[in-house]
């Protein structure tokens, strides 16, 4: 019986485990490997580490959970959640099954990415999905924008805090913003395309133009995508958590979802979606879902605990 289980190994869940172990709670993390940024080259504006590669960040987070004994990292994946608060069971994608009193999920979400010859090889490197956090890179450079949904027009006019000129190529499908999108791209000199990009010209890291299907060549320094994303809930929908119309998990200012002893932590969540935000939200949840384990005695061979706080003050 573990004192909780971890779902996921990315900035939030290792926060989460982190501060677990900091209460010293017997913590199993399990890291599919699947970040949604494995494949970025740099993130930017996390405090001391501007510039670091994500898995370095990642790398250091594994290596300092090491001085905890009462963590562990497995890698593989977690496919069922039955159970309810104090005795969930965590079946792994093996077949096994783990038993724990509380549960993280720090599952993240999937982006919708574009079908475009070189896509894989710009990825992370001149092709980005998140504004706010590439964007500086953009500065002064002629960017393109691959989407076509109403939402798209507020992407596109962000990009003018950086870049030079923005394109919007809707991929052959008509864009779905009203007269006011169209008016307010227009007046701010975002040119709209309604053709299909087909390829990415260049080399990594040095990102030419856009092919389009007709032939003609868009010229740009970076390129943008806005095609929507999903939030793994699947396994929160077993337990019966509540999501936004968004389709993020409902949490509490504890990180705990509508589901007692489940908390949920990172993009997966509501918020704004950037590392330093899903590392911060892991603490909240780690450090709620520790104290929550106060109500319950101490797991076999673990370290004895402080008594519910609140619970103790109430009696005198």
């Amino acid at each position: 019986m573990w004192d909780a289980v971890v779902v996921g190994g990315g900035p939030a869940g290792l926060s989460a485990a982190t501060w677990l172990a900091r209460y010293r709670r017997r913590t199993l993390v399990f890291d599919a490997g699947e970040q949604r940024n494995r494949s970025v080259e740099t993130t930017h504006g996390y405090l001391t580490r501007d510039g670091a590669s994500p898995s370095a960040i990642l790398e250091a987070a594994r290596a300092d959970l090491q001085d905890y004994r009462c963590v562990e990292l497995r890698r593989g994946d977690v496919v069922g959640l039955a159970g309810e608060c104090g005795r969930f069971i965590v079946t792994t994608g093996d077949g096994h099954d783990v038993e724990a009193r509380r549960v993280v999920l720090a599952t993240g979400v999937v982006d919708a990415v574009p079908d475009l010859d070189g896509f894989d090889e710009h990825y992370g490197a001149s092709a980005f999905h998140c504004p706010s956090c590439d964007g500086f890179e953009a500065a002064d450079r002629h960017v393109v924008v691959l989407g076509w949904s109403s939402h798209v027009a507020g992407f596109a006019l962000e990009l003018l805090d950086w870049a030079a000129s923005v394109t919007v190529v809707t991929d052959g499908r008509r864009f779905e913003g009203d007269g006011h999108d169209h008016g307010a791209l227009a007046d701010h000199g975002v040119t709209l395309v309604e053709d299909d990009a087909v390829a990415l010209v260049g080399a990594r890291g040095d990102l030419r133009g856009v092919r389009l299907r007709g032939g003609r060549e868009l010229r740009c320094g970076m390129m943008f995508f806005s095609l929507g994303h999903a939030p793994r809930t699947d396994l929160a929908e077993q337990l019966g958590c509540e999501r936004t119309g968004e389709g993020c998990l409902v949490v509490d200012e504890h990180g705990q979802t509508t589901v007692p002893g489940v908390y949920a932590a990172g993009d997966v969540t509501p918020g704004f979606q950037l590392l330093q935000v899903a590392t911060a939200k892991g603490t909240t949840a780690g450090v709620g879902c520790a104290l929550s384990l106060r109500r319950e005695p101490p797991a076999p061979g673990g370290p004895r605990r402080a008594p519910d706080v609140e619970a103790a003050l109430a009696e005198d």
